[in-house]
């Protein structure tokens, strides 16, 4: 295998930085030449210690003051002096000497722990025996996600990101909320998000662009039968371009929409996610006006959760700390909240991250979950007020004549009959 380069403009995630290496063996070659990596996630019953605010600042401020008090308790020489106050000690030449707790005594015979390097192997033979043996070994709650590492821009969504792992974190948390449900996820990348959500809704289906992308997600899915379950929903990994306003429904076409599941997607979709998808600004401006194109089919309402991190960057142009990205996202939002018309009105709030942390990861504060609700306006059928200028339609034209009035032309009944010679005077 050839040396991996890192260029300018090479991008890694953070996620793959923090996994230990004996989560990140490389299992194949993609389509396109890239390496796959093999990383596997456990989903937590309970929040980890390390995770939880209280029991952390518990245990911290325990611990704290039990060291504290061991040391305030005794001086150097072992004599006490009280309020928690150690003399400084001078050696000879006038410098502090820091006096250290005494390490715990090894236990006798104990070595280093050996450290044994990754060998990447070529022969499919034993990938397929280390495919079997991972198989045997895969537990209910452990996702296996396919991957690579350190790709450029354009592949960033074949890597797992940290707004993936946070967005999964909340549909594990409020399972009811998306139980039996159709969900439709936009720019899925890796399928990990939507492989979470199939495990409580009906139907996920997973879109994104790219045919090798879209293969990978596939495989994943895949690869992670066993967490979604056999009373799990199905995942469909189907094509959806942001730039395009149809889906492509082409037989002939891999990844292509049937004619049922289009009308299962317009009928039936409850959510939209998004997980870390709005790093580039014409990217957002796709992603928005493809949620309006959607929601404009909708007759129903429809909640869309997106996750999002707030990377900021030192730019020259402004010669500080800015985050572009994240702030044309809030103004698409604010723009999206303002639109009138179109048939729906939509709200946007945030998310409190205060939901539990399912899987493991450096869960930081710039990570944002945005729920956006999108109900349907009903239809003006009030007619409008009528001008007071125009005349009722009820009431008669002026001009016509009173139908009980007379006709002009017509004979006075009461004048005589000038043909009857009585009335003439002619007997």
């Amino acid at each position: 295998m050839e040396r991996i380069v890192f260029q300018h403009d090479t991008v890694l995630s953070d996620v793959h930085v923090h996994l230990p290496i004996a989560r990140n063996l490389m299992t194949r070659l993609s389509s396109v030449g890239q390496p796959v990596f093999m990383s596997t996630f456990k989903i937590l019953e309970q929040r980890h210690d390390s995770n939880d605010p209280e029991k952390s600042l518990s245990n911290d401020g325990n611990h704290a003051d039990t060291e504290r008090g061991e040391e305030s308790s005794h001086g150097q020489d072992g004599k006490e002096v009280g309020e928690g106050h150690v003399e400084p000690f001078l050696d000879q030449d006038g410098d502090l000497d820091i006096t250290h707790r005494p390490r715990k005594n090894p236990v006798d015979g104990a070595v280093r722990d050996l450290v044994c390097p990754v060998i990447l192997r070529y022969s499919s033979a034993l990938l397929e025996e280390d495919s079997h043996h991972q198989e045997d070994v895969c537990l209910q709650d452990v996702l296996r996600i396919e991957h690579t590492m350190a790709t450029p821009l354009e592949d960033v969504g074949k890597q797992v990101w940290r707004g993936a792992l946070f967005l999964s974190d909340f549909i594990l948390s409020k399972a009811d909320m998306f139980r039996g449900t159709t969900v439709l996820e936009l720019g899925a990348g890796t399928g990990l998000t939507s492989i979470v959500m199939a495990t409580t809704a009906r139907a996920v289906y997973c879109t994104d662009v790219g045919e090798d992308l879209l293969s990978l997600s596939r495989r994943n899915v895949s690869l992670n039968k066993h967490v979604i379950g056999p009373e799990g929903g199905e995942v469909r990994v189907r094509r959806l371009d942001w730039l395009k306003h149809s889906l492509c429904t082409d037989a002939d076409e891999e990844f292509s929409w049937t004619e049922e599941e289009v009308a299962d997607l317009y009928d039936n979709t409850s959510f939209i996610i998004a997980a870390d998808v709005c790093y580039d600004d014409d990217l957002t401006d796709g992603l928005f006006r493809t949620l309006y194109h959607l929601c404009s089919n909708f007759s129903h309402t429809c909640v869309i959760f997106i996750s999002i991190e707030k990377r900021m960057n030192f730019t020259l142009q402004h010669m500080d700390v800015s985050c572009d990205a994240y702030n044309h996202f809030r103004r698409c939002l604010s723009q999206l909240q303002d639109l009138a018309g179109g048939g729906h009105r939509f709200s946007v709030e945030q998310v409190q991250p205060n939901f539990t942390q399912f899987l493991l990861y450096d869960r930081v504060e710039q990570l944002e979950l945005w729920k956006v609700t999108a109900t349907p306006v009903p239809s003006e059928t009030t007619p409008s007020d009528p001008d007071p200028s125009d005349p009722d339609p009820s009431d008669p034209d002026p001009s016509d004549p009173d139908p009980s009035d007379p006709d002009p032309s017509d004979p006075d009944p009461s004048d005589p009959d000038p043909s009857d010679p009585a009335a003439s005077g002619k007997v």
